[in-house]
């Protein structure tokens, strides 16, 4: 059960370090000097965004991988 809640709560970082990252990428893309800078930028906040994505949709099958092993120790 506490893995499941520290997975839980792996998933809500994640999910706020997510937001973060898009405000940081939205920052820099506003002020970029150059069009070739605001589409570095913009490919950067893809990839992040992708990133934060994966890691989040991991830390969920990680919870429901800790539900199943709980399931079969309460048998």
């Amino acid at each position: 059960k506490k893995r499941i809640i520290d997975l839980r709560a792996d998933i809500a970082k994640e999910k706020e370090a997510k937001k973060k990252a898009n405000e940081k990428y939205a920052h820099l893309i506003k002020g970029a000097s150059t069009p070739y800078y605001k589409a570095t930028y913009r490919k950067s906040k893809v990839d992040a965004a992708a990133s934060h994505d994966r890691k989040i949709e991991s830390l969920k099958r990680q919870v429901e991988s800790a539900k199943e092993a709980l399931a079969r120790l309460k048998k």
